[in-house]
């Protein structure tokens, strides 16, 4: 029977361990989704500027630089906000990864949990 309670007691603790890593990941899950709609929304934001950009006839434009704006030449410009969307949607492709890693995680940890309190039940019922 001592040993009956024992395993018992370690099958509780690592559903309990199955459980708070669960938790962990989902609040990873949810601040990388979190970083992913922000990076979306710079990337939105930097496209819609080169668009005007580029409909603009002008050969130099104002550049927000801290709190200052400073003319400089329009094409510099462009070519600064199109790398800065570049990297902003790389950074945004290896979070939409990280995202979709943690997700399988997630629902392996969910199984694991699942199957782990089923078998608690079915002990439970046999005594």
């Amino acid at each position: 029977m001592q040993g009956s309670f024992r395993g018992e007691k370690q099958m509780t603790n690592e559903i309990n361990a199955s459980i708070q890593e669960f938790e962990k990941s989902r609040i990873q899950l949810s601040a990388i989704e979190n970083q992913t709609q922000s990076m979306k929304i710079q990337s939105q934001v930097i496209s819609e500027a080169l668009e005007e950009l580029k409909d603009s006839k002008e050969e130099k434009v104002y550049k927000a630089v801290g709190n200052i704006l400073i003319l400089t030449d329009a094409k510099k410009v462009g070519k600064d906000l199109t790398e800065q969307k570049e990297t902003i949607d790389l950074r945004a492709k290896t979070l939409k990864k990280q995202e979709e890693t943690l997700m399988d995680k997630l629902n392996k940890l969910k199984t694991e949990i699942e199957k782990a309190q089923a078998g608690n039940e079915e002990k439970k019922e046999e005594k």
